[in-house]
């Protein structure tokens, strides 16, 4: 299992404001990996540097064995790395099917791209049923669906997940963890997932890193970090 994704010191400013003060993390091929913590520890910022969304001040990001520090985000999508934002930034008038097929805007190849649709309407049923109906009609599970989809349809070697919980009901976040899992597992897309619920992020995940004020304070397998007694505290609101 080589090494896909590697964060190596990495600084990262808004303005004067330090967002990452010297961030290594790394992701494995076929790895899930969550990044846990409170809102505004920097965890989305991790996710903006690698896209290319917003420039590092220092230290480096390499995927597969390529240094990506300066590429575009149009670029890093074309390398293999798609994100889900947080927030389900669906195109609210178009349909399932037309939000789907934005998300294979950089490939030409229309068979494979048939066959990638296919693939995500088997993955998210529920986007079937929905097919044609525009997409801000739907609730916000069935549009957190559809925007992992289309993520889907660029065909990725490295998915990052920015809160995908976030404002779910209870029922539609356990059907997005099991989704998860099953992209990871069986389409063999290495995760790199960005969650407050961080017993949802524990459960899902094979290695963890937990930030802190722009910062990794705690690392580990994901297993051992749900019993860690610090991460219970901080994170897990106690007792598991």
């Amino acid at each position: 299992m080589g090494n896909l994704l590697s964060l190596k010191d990495v600084q990262l400013y808004y303005d004067h404001v330090y967002a990452l003060k010297g961030v290594s993390i790394d992701v494995n091929e076929g790895e899930t990996v969550a990044l846990i913590g409170a809102n505004g520890a920097g965890k989305s910022s991790i996710l903006r540097a690698i896209t290319g969304l917003k420039g590092i001040r220092s230290g480096s990001i390499r995927y597969d064995g390529q240094s990506i520090d300066k590429a575009g985000p149009d670029v890093i999508v074309r390398m293999g790395i798609s994100m889900v934002p947080e927030g389900r930034r669906v195109f609210p008038l178009m349909s399932v099917r037309d939000n789907l097929l934005m998300g294979a805007f950089t490939r030409t190849d229309k068979a494979e791209i048939r066959q990638s649709l296919e693939m995500v309407l088997a993955r998210f049923p529920r986007l079937k049923e929905r097919y044609t109906q525009a997409a801000g009609t739907m609730s916000g599970g069935e549009q957190q669906m559809l925007v992992i989809g289309r993520a889907l349809m660029a065909r990725p070697r490295l998915l990052l997940l920015d809160e995908p919980s976030l404002g779910i009901a209870p029922k539609l976040v356990q059907d997005i963890a099991r989704s998860i899992v099953a992209i990871n597992r069986e389409d063999k897309v290495s995760v790199l997932l960005v969650e407050q619920n961080s017993r949802m992020a524990l459960r899902i995940s094979q290695r963890a890193y937990a930030i802190a004020t722009g910062k990794v304070a705690l690392s580990g397998n994901s297993a051992e970090l749900l019993e860690d007694s610090r991460v219970k505290d901080l994170y897990l609101g106690g007792e598991v």
